[in-house]
């Protein structure tokens, strides 16, 4: 376990939000104001990333999760993008008690022959010439329209990919690449309510991904943001931070009604001791 670089906002219920890889806790400065509106927000660096210390190979999904876990105090909405979204998969199965909800944006889940040799032949590109590698993934995660629109935030998400360490980064890659594969079989011991929201356009972390991910875990939900790519925190926050709020404040509203279920039976007396 390492110590994580992290920072906390506002006031409420734990909300944890887990960003991507290559990216870091910048990613959701978006979202963070409308969030910490209503919770007590920790933003984190993954190991590997950003302020955090440095990621060695052969790094494991499970010393990502168990990373995050030393931050927590108690349950926690867990909010996890890309990468961090395995990682609040992991958590999710490994730290029960500790998962209040999960939402999912843009995971990866349930990857195709055809869709694994691509992702991995994406990893070996990072390691070939990782300048280029990171300008290929601005590419695809920004349409011309939005680059055009927006082109400082897309330099800034550049700017953050090509400020990786190399080895850090290609060890958490390895994780993207292959760590989906050894949750599958797992996600349907998730007991957390669970959103999968993902970009209509995501060529990656496809819808059909999300979908999948709503058939494995019991009693999962699917938001599809049409016209969207990848970066839904910074291309559509206001449509993914109230999606995750509605998400939390149904998941909380079942727990406020089966609280008063449970304390209207134990005030009622036994079958037996019922006046006759």
């Amino acid at each position: 376990m390492v110590a994580l670089d992290h920072e906390v906002h506002g006031t409420g219920p734990d909300l944890v939000l887990l960003h991507g890889v290559g990216l870091d806790r910048t990613m959701w400065e978006r979202c963070l104001p409308a969030l910490a509106e209503r919770h007590r927000v920790t933003l984190v660096d993954l190991r590997g990333h950003g302020l955090s210390p440095a990621a060695a190979p052969g790094v494991s999904l499970r010393e990502l999760a168990v990373d995050v876990a030393a931050l927590l105090e108690g349950p926690t909405h867990l909010v996890g993008f890309s990468l961090g979204a395995l990682v609040a998969q992991q958590l999710a199965i490994e730290q029960r008690e500790l998962t209040a909800s999960l939402t999912l944006v843009s995971s990866v889940a349930g990857r195709s022959r055809e869709e694994r040799a691509s992702v991995l032949r994406r990893r070996e590109r990072a390691q070939e010439d990782f300048a280029a590698s990171a300008h290929a993934a601005v590419e695809r995660w920004f349409s011309p329209e939005w680059r055009a629109r927006e082109p400082e935030l897309a330099w800034s998400v550049l700017t953050t990919m090509l400020d990786n360490d190399r080895t850090s980064y290609l060890a958490c890659y390895d994780v993207f690449a292959t760590a989906d594969a050894e949750l599958w079989p797992r996600l349907p011991e998730i007991t957390a309510p669970t959103l999968a929201v993902t970009g209509s356009d995501d060529p990656g972390s496809t819808a059909a991904m999300s979908r999948l991910l709503t058939e494995r875990i019991p009693d999962a939900r699917v938001l599809i943001v049409p016209g969207t790519r990848h970066l839904l925190p910074l291309e559509r926050p206001d449509e993914l931070t109230t999606a995750i709020l509605n998400h939390i404040r149904a998941r909380d509203c079942i727990d406020v009604r089966l609280r008063r279920v449970s304390a209207s039976n134990h005030s009622q007396p036994a079958a037996e001791e019922l006046p006759s």
